[in-house]
């Protein structure tokens, strides 16, 4: 499974309307730690293929979004569960990390 690209169009149906929790990387094509966690967030929509949903926002096409939820320095990424934000991860971190800080909040 890869990740989903959403937009503020879509924002609300794919993240906050979700029935498992979600994994959202706010990122840019500019953003030199946004290319190094990437891979790191793939993996995790593969391994969490069923339990966690995965999703990417590019920050530079999504202002409003990105505003909405306070984006200032990226990557940033979001865990929403029943449309709320129940873990925020900044910078490029470990994979060790992200598992962490993801797992408490699976199904």
């Amino acid at each position: 499974m890869q990740p989903v690209h959403v937009s503020d169009q879509n924002f609300k149906s794919e993240v906050l309307d979700a029935q498992t929790p979600v994994l959202v990387d706010f990122w840019a094509v500019w953003c030199g730690p946004c290319k190094m966690i990437a891979p790191l967030v793939e993996e995790l929509a593969k391994e969490y293929d069923g339990k966690l949903k995965v999703a990417k926002m590019d920050v530079d096409a999504n202002p409003k979004t990105s505003t909405d939820f306070g984006i200032r320095s990226i990557p940033t990424l979001l865990v929403f569960k029943g449309g709320a934000v129940v873990e925020q991860i900044i910078g490029a971190v470990p994979k060790r990390q992200l598992v962490d800080k993801v797992t408490p909040h699976l199904n």
